[in-house]
């Protein structure tokens, strides 16, 4: 059975109700939190965001200036904490270059020119810049990652070896183009994905389950 993402949208939304991502006060701390969410969890995150903010380091500059010493134990719990902070402070030290680190002076640019810019620094692959282009700067750009492709593909609506691109152009064609559909639709998928269609799928009680294929979850060929 075809199913249109807007659809899979409606489903989610009228049994899950709308979830309020992404955390994060200011479109600083999403930005830090889209580097720092990296391979873990957002609790985690939250708890190196803390750690910076008890510092008096949530600022672009002030975290330009601290050493390796200095910033890996305040982003430790979210792992990787040597690879992340030099991704942070790359990011940073663009944000200082490219807006003297107000990121609200980011929102008047055109958001295929700063996806551009994003992914040229190091450390920042496609999830993120999208992230920090929806969540940050709310952008109508619409965010896939590992749920999006486990949920879509067991549903053989997708193959399971499209690229993030393929994916992500693949659903934003089948959405209205507006910045909270597109902020939703992620954070209901992610809920999904982490209470049903995990690794080992629970599929019983999913809001989805009734779209399921007859012939029952689609497994990748390889």
């Amino acid at each position: 059975m075809r199913v249109h993402a807007a659809q899979v949208y409606e489903i989610l939304l009228d049994k899950l109700g709308p979830q309020g991502w992404w955390p994060g006060d200011t479109p600083l701390e999403v930005m830090i939190g889209a580097v720092l969410v990296q391979n873990t969890a957002w609790a985690n995150v939250e708890r190196a965001l803390d750690n910076l903010r008890n510092a008096d380091a949530l600022d672009p500059h002030r975290l330009l200036a601290l050493s390796p010493a200095e910033l890996e134990p305040l982003i430790r719990p979210a792992g990787y904490f040597r690879v992340k902070s030099r991704r942070l402070q790359n990011l940073m030290r663009w944000l200082v270059d490219r807006a003297e680190g107000d990121a609200e002076r980011l929102r008047e640019s055109n958001a295929q020119a700063l996806r551009e810019e994003l992914l040229a620094i190091n450390g920042v692959g496609p999830e993120t810049a999208d992230s920090i282009l929806l969540y940050a700067l709310e952008k109508p750009v619409l965010v896939v990652d590992a749920y999006t492709l486990r949920i879509w593909a067991r549903h053989g609506w997708i193959d399971y070896d499209v690229d993030y691109h393929q994916l992500q152009e693949h659903l934003a064609s089948e959405l209205p183009q507006e910045v909270g559909v597109f902020n939703e639709l992620h954070a209901l998928l992610v809920a999904v994905g982490k209470k049903w269609c995990k690794p080992k799928p629970h599929c019983a009680g999913c809001p989805l389950e009734q779209l399921l294929p007859e012939s029952g979850i689609a497994e990748p060929c390889w």
